[in-house]
């Protein structure tokens, strides 16, 4: 890798550890901004840095550093209910990545984004259902669809960022 690859990988796991500390209280269930940071390293980085810059940003919350929301982190946090979430940001920035790349336009990234956000919710769905004894509607209804306008609205600001930076950088990565 070259330097500036490990660059922006650092960089992208760095704002989705950022990303995690801002919280917005929504009703009973705090709204972060990691979503928007695992799309964006996708979006931008591509799929080879942005899967690896979620990699380690997931790595480094495994391993014990307090990266995760609310400053937390170790394994406790990725076997647990919501753990399914945290261990799909790698393959949906390498999804978002991969097909942004191929359709590098707003409709492409529209839909580089939802791909990511599916991978999301599947994995943290699977994840939770399990975790409630099987309960898959439950896990729905809980992990799912509060999040679905704001995640959204991440995955709209996520693909206008990402297509200014593009135009703007014109980098290849």
């Amino acid at each position: 890798m070259k330097a500036r690859e490990i660059t922006l990988t650092a960089l992208f796991a760095a704002l989705t550890a950022i990303g995690a500390q801002i919280s917005i209280p929504l009703g009973g269930v705090p709204i972060t901004l990691q979503v928007l940071f695992v799309l964006l390293s996708g979006l931008i980085l591509g799929a080879r840095l942005g899967f690896m810059s979620q990699a380690i940003y997931v790595l480094m919350g495994a391993l014990g550093l307090p990266v995760f929301a609310g400053f937390k982190g170790g394994l406790p946090i990725i076997y647990g209910p919501t753990g399914g979430y945290i261990i799909a940001f790698p393959l949906a920035a390498l999804m978002t990545g991969f097909i942004a790349m191929r359709k590098e336009s707003i409709y492409g990234y529209a839909i580089a984004s939802l791909s990511g956000v599916l991978i999301i919710y599947l994995l943290g769905w699977l994840r939770l259902g399990f975790f409630l004894g099987r309960d898959f509607e439950k896990a729905f209804i809980l992990g799912i669809a509060p999040f679905i306008l704001v995640d959204s609205l991440k995955g709209v600001v996520a693909v206008l960022i990402a297509d200014r930076v593009r135009k703007a950088v014109r980098f290849s990565v």
